[in-house]
């Protein structure tokens, strides 16, 4: 189970998973799943990773590898234990400079090393989500390179959005960058988990977002395409969920209603803000 979703654990909390999940691990001896959630629609993805025995190792050197990370690319992780089967299982154990430099995760992310660190040292909100900060920065290197956008800077501020974007000299705008889910949904269209980790005990909506939290949503493609892309919609195009009112939608899918050339979308968040 996810260490993250269960902290601080409960000692009655159990995980159930079916007899294929079991003969899935006899038979390939690895594997990562979506807990099931029927009945339970509403609550966080939750992805399972499972082992025969002689892989304690590296279940070890995988939790400590995918800490923190969201369920998309925990789910991508488990599935390349490349990146992670060679890593020492106590902190520090044999790890020089030159490893860390060499390290595959480095070529995976496309960045040069020191540009990963940079990524690290640079967010205050740190170390958790590493890989959520790396998509957070091909998507400001992507905007960048977008024609109008004439600022786009992170925020690094706790409970804020991700980005601050200006688009032509419009408003200051801001971007919630999530990434998907690891599995595609019946039509191959890409899943986001689409709420915050936690959620007030006095308050259980407020685990969902609020359409006036930002002024666009971008979702990072990687853990389905293995390629950092992204698709790109207004807050009022997704849908409303079901039991909290003012709230949006948990489980989304990314439709037609996503732009893959955010122009349009800012150019539509700029007018909205203006008017």
């Amino acid at each position: 189970m996810d260490p993250e979703i269960h902290n601080p654990t409960k000692f009655f909390i159990r995980i159930e998973f079916k007899d294929k999940n079991a003969d899935d691990i006899k038979r390939e001896g690895w594997i990562a799943w979506e807990r099931s959630r029927i009945n339970r629609q509403d609550d966080p993805v939750e992805v399972l990773v499972g082992g025969t025995k002689d892989r304690l190792l590296d279940l070890i050197r995988f939790e400590r590898a995918a800490q923190g990370l969201d369920p998309g690319n925990r789910q991508l992780l488990a599935q390349k234990a490349e990146f992670f089967s060679r890593l020492p299982t106590a902190p520090g154990a044999n790890l020089s400079l030159t490893d860390v430099v060499q390290h595959p995760l480095a070529a995976e992310l496309r960045l040069a090393p020191e540009e990963v660190l940079d990524v690290i040292a640079g967010a205050q909100r740190l170390k958790m989500a590493v890989r959520g900060w790396v998509a957070e920065r091909h998507l400001k290197d992507t905007l960048a390179r977008t024609a109008g956008i004439t600022y786009c800077q992170p925020i690094n501020k706790e409970g804020a959005a991700d980005l601050h974007v200006r688009f032509e000299e419009g408003p200051l705008l801001t971007i919630e960058c999530k990434n998907v889910l690891r599995e595609t949904d019946s039509k191959g269209l890409p899943r986001l988990d689409f709420q915050r980790t936690r959620a007030s005990k006095a308050d259980p909506c407020s685990r969902y977002y609020s359409q006036d939290d930002f002024d666009v949503v971008a979702a990072c493609l990687h853990a389905v395409t293995e390629s950092w892309e992204f698709r790109y919609i207004l807050p009022n195009y997704l849908p409303q969920h079901g039991k909290c009112e003012g709230k949006l939608a948990s489980n989304l899918r990314v439709d037609h209603n996503w732009q893959s050339d955010p122009t349009a979308v800012f150019r539509a968040a700029a007018n909205a803000r203006n008017s």
